[in-house]
This record gives structure tokens, C-alpha cells and sequence, in this order.
């Protein structure tokens, strides 16, 4: 569905989007991660055609975003962070007139509309005006007017933010509804978000892609070795010292609750610890209130890319 390859932006001699090449498949919903001013908003642009690129070639549905322009758009839905309505207007009226620019038959403008109303929660919105409705429902405007013309690709760039949880809940459930019949490429900094909802994830540092894989690969593979946490009654000083000499221990963080030591264990490489912390704590003669497998997610695995100095091979597909 989408391909990327050797994209290249560059404003006034700095490269924002520095040779970035991957590829989405038909029926993928696929995450794009980074930091602000990583280059996520203007690779997006340039895949929805709302901005040139420098150099390299990008194609949606076997179509070239530059020479084949209007076959990528029509195939194209795309919610900006936020979208641009016009709050003067009603939600039928908005719709009709975006859907007609999309050219969307007329015979089939009306059935469209009601469509999309009914797929984003707006059947009794019809009426109002779109300047008067709260942030939540305008982002569900945005969202049906990136679907009225029925794309086989939606591009969603922070398509929850601002909301408060009911409303990003609901957003977040219509996505997945979305994801049965269309390809997707979401871009959000809510991680937990993305884990549910994305069944790959591309990660953008710099301008460069540094890490293209499923969660539970990029957990697995560049998540270094285990950690456990335990919760240890003793002296503060004595616990922190003889869980740091313990074998294979990389790590120990450690914060109180209470009279307890809530530790933090990481390891060098894939080793449990947890025999070791448990004869330890036995031998000392300290209480033990938890002792547990701490699993990584995937923000432990974005924070670890993005903050570090590493790139991953991982880019790509």
C-alpha cells in the first residue's frame, strides 16, 4: 500500500527527513513513533501530497505521490493533528461539501454521508453548527471527513490528542473498527495507545527510521536482559549494595514506600533473578512483600531508541 524509498527533506540545508525508506502492506495498521521535530508530521505530509519532498520516491497503491498525484488522493484519508474545518458551517453541510471535492457520484452523496455519521457517532450531529461543538466531536468530523470518499489508506497524525479519556477511548475503538477495512498509518505519543491498536511500529529518530518491527519483537530483541521488582524490608543502604553484587546484575533503582525498599533489579542479559534476590533476602534475614517479573513495554523500548545514541538495522519493511 504504501512505499517509501530514500525520502529525503531538507529546509534551508538541514535534512528534517534524512533517507528514510519502508514500506506498509494492504490491511496493516502500523504505528509511526518519534519525538517532536523527529520527522513523523512532515513525512506524513509528503505521503498525503500536502508537501513536496527533496529527493526519493514514495508511492501509495502502486501510485507516484508526485507525477500520479490525484490517483494517491483518491485513495488517501488524512487527519492532521488538527483538523481543519470550518466552524461556520453544519456537520451535514461540511460533509456533503467535502465529499463533493472529493468527488464522490452523486448518486452515492448522500448514502456516503450517513455513513460516515453513523461510523464516527455523528447521526444526531447532522445540524450542528461544527463551531459549536466540543473538541472530542470535532475530531470525530475530522476523522468522517477523511472517510467520506471511502480511501483505501488513512493517515491519522495525533488523531486523539486534546481528548479527555471517554473521548479518546471512543476514538481509539473506532480506529480498530476502521482497521477491519483500511489500511492505517497512526501517529500518536500515547505509547499504551499504539501497543493496542498497531500491529507494527516504525520509530523515528533524527530524521531516520532506527527501529521497524511488531511490539512484542522490539521488546524482545532490543529490550536488553530481564528485570525484576521486589520489595524489601532493610536497611536501605545494605539492600541497594548486595543486590548491585549479585551475578549478571546490570542495575538496581530502588525508591521507598513506606518502611519498604521498592527495588528494581536489571539484568545483563536474559537471567532471572529472581532465586538469587530470594536467597539474598533469606540470608540477610530481611521481609520480602513482592518478588516479580517486571515486564518491559514499549514505551521502555521507545525511550531506550530515541534517548539513546544507537541505531537500529531493524528499518525497512
Amino acid at each position: 500500500m504504501i512505499s517509501v524509498s530514500h525520502l529525503t527533506k531538507r529546509y534551508r540545508g538541514t535534512a528534517v527527513v534524512d533517507d528514510v525508506s519502508f514500506e506498509v502492506e494492504r490491511g496493516e495498521v502500523v504505528g509511526f513513533l518519534g519525538p517532536n521535530g523527529a520527522g513523523k508530521t512532515t513525512t506524513m505530509r509528503i505521503l498525503a501530497g500536502y508537501l513536496a519532498a527533496t529527493g526519493g520516491q514514495v508511492r501509495v497503491a502502486g501510485y507516484d505521490v508526485v507525477t500520479q498525484s490525484l490517483e494517491v488522493r483518491r485513495r488517501i484519508g488524512y487527519l492532521p493533528e488538527t483538523a481543519p474545518l470550518y466552524l461556520e458551517m453544519r456537520v451535514d453541510e461540511y460533509l456533503r461539501y467535502r465529499a463533493r471535492i472529493k468527488r464522490v457520484p452523486s448518486r452515492r452523496l448522500r448514502q456516503a454521508v450517513a455513513g460516515v455519521k453513523e461510523q464516527c457517532g455523528l447521526h444526531q450531529m447532522g445540524r450542528e453548527l461544527i463551531g459549536r461543538l466540543s473538541r472530542g466531536y470535532r475530531q470525530r468530523v475530522g476523522l468522517a471527513d477523511a472517510l467520506v470518499h471511502d480511501p483505501d489508506l488513512l493517515i491519522l497524525d495525533e488523531p486523539t490528542l486534546g481528548l479527555d479519556p471517554n473521548q479518546n477511548r471512543q476514538v481509539r475503538e473506532l480506529i480498530r473498527e476502521l482497521a477491519n477495512h483500511h489500511t492505517i498509518l497512526l501517529c500518536s505519543h500515547i505509547l499504551p495507545e499504539v501497543e493496542m491498536t498497531c500491529k507494527r511500529v516504525l520509530i523515528i529518530k533524527q530524521g531516520r527510521i532506527v527501529a521497524s518491527d511488531t511490539p512484542e519483537r522490539l521488546k524482545e530483541t532490543l529490550g536488553g536482559g530481564n528485570r525484576v521488582r521486589a520489595h524489601i524490608k532493610g536497611p536501605a543502604d545494605d539492600v541497594e549494595r548486595k543486590l548491585n553484587a549479585l551475578p549478571h546484575v546490570q542495575s538496581v533503582s530502588m525508591k521507598r514506600d513506606e518502611t519498604w525498599n521498592v527495588c528494581l533489579i536489571e539484568s545483563l542479559r536474559e537471567v532471572d533473578l529472581r532465586p538469587n534476590v530470594f536467597e539474598l533476602v533469606v540470608r540477610n534475614g530481611w521481609a520480602l512483600r513482592e518478588l516479580t517479573l517486571a515486564n518491559r513495554s514499549l514505551e521502555d523500548v521507545y525511550l531506550g531508541l530515541t534517548l539513546g545514541d544507537g541505531v537500529s538495522g531493524r528499518g525497512g519493511r
